[in-house]
């Protein structure tokens, strides 16, 4: 397991340089496939506001707590596909996998930013 991890992460990290994401999407897709709960909630503003599957998660904390319960039940890694900035906020696409039903999936990752944070993130299918 430890070899498919480490494989896993190398092979993310290639897909993020190719991409030249932004810096702190690329460090927040690492935290994640690396599964580093306070790693990923540390990219987040004070008053950061996740939007996913129909819940609200407000603030570091309970961000960070939303994240390690589904890193814990799903195990996903991200696969960037591409990453556009518009006026409105910027939107990640990535192939999202793990022990969840319909794995693979494609989602949307919509982005704002707060002082070089991220200020909200909504996942779309």
């Amino acid at each position: 397991m430890q070899v498919l991890s480490k494989f896993v992460h190398q092979y993310v990290n290639l897909k993020i340089n190719i991409m030249n994401l932004p810096k702190l999407i690329s460090d927040l897709v690492e935290a994640q496939n690396i599964h580093d709960g306070a790693a990923y909630a540390s990219l987040f503003s004070d008053d950061a506001v996740v939007f996913d599957e129909g819940k609200t998660h407000n603030g570091k904390q309970e961000i960070q707590n939303w994240i390690e319960k589904s890193n814990q039940e799903y195990q996903s890694v991200l696969k960037p596909i591409s990453y556009n900035d518009s006026a409105n906020g910027s939107v990640l696409e990535a192939e999202v996998s793990g022990t969840f039903p319909g794995s693979p999936a494609v989602l949307r990752f919509n982005f704002t930013f707060q002082n070089g944070l991220v200020g909200s993130l909504k996942i779309t299918g």
